[in-house]
């Protein structure tokens, strides 16, 4: 049976990296990943139990009414739920910090980047663009602020190659500054969640790393693109059946729905509580603020369609149900022993994290950062000294190395494939422009997270 799981993860691995291809949804081979794996599991549970968590189990017979289903019970209360709660916490997660970017850009609190960035040179908009895109995604959700920030590109810049290449900017800043905080990206707010980094500490370590890897490739971007792009600049949308903000009231609802996430951590660190909980408690204050300011056309009833954030729409609702599946099918494969295997075999074998760094992040490019991520993650429990302990450098490895050499191919990421569906890129074009200067950042940035590790 172990086999057959594996064999189902392996062909799984292999139908999301070709999912640009079949057309087959990734979040649907996640979300079997994650359910036909358990059933199997259960099928021969005692086996898998009695080989993984013999004492425990015994200590509950012990205690227990004799019946045949006791171990799809003991599987039920202290196996699958562990799993399930890990998932369910990060779901949460991207569903506070995708309702909150609704509720921001619903009200035009985004329309100042509009403003900022309202220029015809190429560099200024560039670097303005991406500017704004690497703070934001360092506190939000990436594909959220990619889409949010390709719309407002797509507005503006008519020629499709000078969207082409401004757009692969955007996805590159999204994921590297993602990368950088423990609430900007699934794989920080898992390792921050199990304990094996600190906000401060992670985020000291690859602010560096993640900038170089955003910086370096934005720079070479800039060589392709001409001194004057082609722009077409509109005025700002009406929103008179959504909101009637003022520029202050706009300014107010940014800074609290931006400033409390930034005190997430700090939440996280007084309560001890899952850090989802801090997101939540943010998006209802941004709430009640939204109504406050509102109030005057929620009480005509001109608002009856924006009052909810429509988060919960197509594209989110399938991220977050490939991070459940993702999750739920990397806990079933730790449960049979696999992971435990594979990485004996490394450290007998390789002796080297950094190298297992660069294999990473070459199967996050073909792959899927968030897949590639959580199986190295997976592959090790957090230990009390070396590189596997708490803000080892095997963690902080692996959260740079998925984000920023999951960039090297477009399919790599959510981000990269929300590109190449509205800017119509094609993989071997993004082989040929982008690839090699993504990989020049990426391995200049993991050069310097090496620097900082073992010299500083």
């Amino acid at each position: 049976m172990t086999l057959i799981i594996v064999l189902l993860l392996i062909v799984s691995y292999l139908l999301i990296a070709t999912g640009h291809l079949t057309g087959v949804n990734k979040a649907a081979i996640a979300m079997f990943l994650g359910t036909a794996g358990w059933v199997f599991y259960v099928c021969y549970g005692t086996d898998f139990v009695m080989q993984q968590h013999p004492g425990e189990y015994l200590d509950y017979l012990a205690g227990a009414q004799p019946d045949s289903d006791l171990v799809k019970y003991f599987i039920y209360d202290n196996i699958f739920l562990k799993y399930v709660g890990k998932a369910a916490a990060i779901v949460m997660f991207l569903l506070a910090t995708m309702s909150i970017i609704e509720l921001l850009n619903n009200n035009g609190c985004f329309d100042f980047i509009t403003e900022w960035i309202r220029t015809r040179n190429s560099k200024r908009l560039l670097w303005t663009i991406t500017i704004a895109t690497y703070i934001i995604s360092a506190n939000l959700d990436n594909l959220t602020t990619t889409m949010m920030m390709l719309v407002i590109m797509h507005n503006i810049v008519q020629s499709g190659r000078q969207r082409m290449l401004v757009g692969s900017a955007i996805v590159l800043a999204a994921n590297c500054g993602g990368c950088f905080t423990v609430i900007g990206d699934p794989t920080g707010l898992i390792l921050w969640g199990d304990g094996a980094v600190t906000a401060t500490h992670f985020s000291a370590y690859l602010a560096l790393p993640s900038l170089l890897a955003w910086v370096i490739p934005t720079v070479l971007i800039n060589f392709q693109l001409p001194d004057r792009l082609d722009c077409e600049w509109s005025t700002s949308p009406y929103r008179g059946d959504d909101t009637r903000l003022n520029r202050w009231q706009r300014f107010v609802m940014l800074v609290v729905g931006i400033g409390g996430l930034w005190f997430i951590p700090t939440f996280h660190n007084i309560t001890k509580l899952a850090p989802f909980l801090g997101a939540l408690c943010v998006l209802s204050v941004l709430w009640v603020v939204n109504e406050a300011f509102n109030h005057k056309l929620m009480n005509a009833d001109q608002m009856a369609q924006r009052r909810i954030p429509r988060a919960i729409q197509y594209g989110a609702i399938q991220q977050m149900l490939f991070v459940m599946g993702i999750m739920m099918g990397m806990g079933v494969v730790a449960e049979t022993g696999v992971f435990g295997d594979i990485a004996s075999w490394f450290d007998e074998n390789i002796h080297n994290i950094w190298l297992i760094g660069l294999c990473s992040g070459i199967l996050s490019s073909l792959i899927d950062t968030f897949t590639v991520s959580v199986s190295n993650i997976m592959l090790y429990p957090i230990a009390e000294a070396g590189d596997m302990a708490q803000n080892g450098a095997y963690w902080k490895m692996i959260a740079y190395c998925t984000a920023a050499g999951g960039c090297l191919l477009s399919v790599g990421s959510t981000s990269g494939v929300a590109l190449m569906k509205m800017e119509h890129v094609r993989l071997g074009w993004y082989l040929k422009n982008l690839t090699p200067k993504v990989a020049v950042g990426w391995l200049v940035g993991l050069a310097v997270l090496w620097l900082e590790i073992n010299l500083i």
